[in-house]
């Protein structure tokens, strides 16, 4: 029950000291999962993210769920995702009430642009922590090669190209590896 106390609270925290959506929580889920809290190998972590980010709705509650679900199996995924979900619905919900008069303030409006910058900070900073506990295999090493150089021509040749088609595109490579090792051996041992 402590356990899963400290999991609610930490989840609160995340969720509500987080600006920047799932991506930028991502950081911060590893540093007190992994490292602080040891819930999660960095492995696993990393596995997690591939599969929150690949299943349907958003990254952090994935994330949330999955690791509650580690912890606690069905409450623990239960008070993980509302730990998550419960700071952002409260202050959208505020907002929602005097949106307009909130975003004519000035000081509000540097706020969120220096807030913006930070959080690009803290998204790279999560990518190159992935990158550098990522398995250097010469399949990870081209998949990645591959996405970063189309998404760059993509971009320079103003191609509007969505994330999921690259996520599912390195899926399918995946498949076509595995297939292709697991009929091998297969062949072998008929051999």
């Amino acid at each position: 029950m402590k356990r899963l106390l400290s999991l609610f609270l930490t989840m609160l925290k995340i969720g509500l000291f987080t600006f920047g959506g799932g991506y930028a929580m991502i950081a911060l889920m590893e540093n007190e999962f992994v490292a602080k809290k040891k819930y999660l190998e960095g492995d696993e972590f990393m596995d997690i993210v591939a599969i929150a980010e690949s299943t349907p709705g958003p990254i952090a509650i994935n994330l949330a769920t999955y690791i509650g679900y580690k912890q606690g199996k069905f409450f623990g995924s239960l008070l993980a995702t509302l730990g998550m979900c419960i700071p952002s619905f409260t202050i959208i919900y505020a907002i929602s009430l005097f949106f307009n008069r909130f975003l004519e303030l000035e000081i509000v409006a540097s706020a969120f642009r220096g807030i913006q910058v930070g959080v690009i900070f803290i998204i790279f900073m999560a990518g190159l922590k992935m990158l550098k506990n990522m398995q250097k295999s010469a399949f990870n090493i081209t998949v990645l090669t591959l996405t970063v150089v189309i998404s760059v021509v993509f971009s320079i040749m103003m191609v509007d190209f969505s994330a999921i088609f690259y996520i599912l595109f390195s899926g399918f490579l995946g498949l076509v590896i595995y297939l292709f090792k697991y009929f091998k051996e297969k062949g072998d041992k008929n051999k």
